[in-house]
């Protein structure tokens, strides 16, 4: 039997619970997919894909971040070109914390929000 014996420095990298999540939020922006953001942090998908469901089980079911704020409507005129703000009438853009932005039309029930934000934000 044949046996190899590895000498140097550790592969084997720890990430902080931080960098695993500042890792995961680039996916998505900018079109990034999940092989793009692991090359780019010389991991592999699979890393990625298991810190996302580890992230899923940590964060409890019922709270992953999502909180609603109050808005006040504007005129268009009023909002700057590429902020975010009522963009026609009924109209509102949200942009999340990882660069996505979801458009909503109307007034849709919280419960029907929360499970938007959290698919856009998980995807």
């Amino acid at each position: 039997m044949r046996q190899e014996i590895l000498i140097g420095v550790e592969r084997r990298r720890r990430w902080s619970d931080e960098q695993k999540i500042r890792v995961l939020s680039e996916v998505g922006v900018d079109g990034a997919t999940v092989s793009d953001v692991a090359r780019r942090h010389d991991v592999t998908r699979q890393h990625l894909y298991q810190w996302r469901r580890w992230l899923r089980q940590r964060s409890p079911a019922g709270d992953r971040g999502v909180r609603f704020l109050p808005l006040e409507r504007v005129d268009d005129e009023t909002v700057p070109s590429g902020s975010c703000g009522v963009t026609r009438p009924g109209r509102v853009d949200i942009v999340l914390r990882n660069g996505r932005s979801i458009g909503v039309m109307g007034d849709p029930p919280d419960a029907l929000l929360v499970r938007i934000i959290r698919i856009a934000e998980t995807a």
